[in-house]
């Protein structure tokens, strides 16, 4: 598995679209340091987020705050969820593209 890295320009601009979504509210310096790592799901994207201090691999998945759904390039319908762990501070992004195939795109969103 890829070790921890920042997060890219795209990945920020959904994590962003999804925290202002979201049911729970967020400190607003969320993003710093933020690292990420991508998960094996083959190619759909997913991510394991590791916020500023947390390097702990084994946490547990809490909640789901976030959801949602675009269109992939293809035509696939691709379902996005933003997941905090049992203490409420970031976890996961999770992406799941509905015929399973790689994700082509993150979309421009506002």
């Amino acid at each position: 598995m890829e070790l921890s890295r920042k997060v890219s320009l795209r990945e920020e601009k959904l994590l962003e679209f999804l925290i202002q979504k979201a049911s729970v509210n967020f400190p607003s310096d969320w993003k710093h340091n933020l690292l990420v790592q991508p998960m094996h799901d083959e190619g759909m994207g997913s991510l394991l987020l590791f916020p500023d201090g947390i390097t702990k691999r084994e946490r547990l998945l809490g909640a789901q705050v976030s959801e949602h759904h675009f269109t992939d390039e293809d035509g696939v319908e691709v379902i996005v969820s933003l997941n905090v762990d049992d203490e409420g501070k970031l976890f996961e992004l999770d992406i799941w593209k509905t015929d399973f195939s790689p994700l082509i795109s993150i979309p421009q969103l506002s």
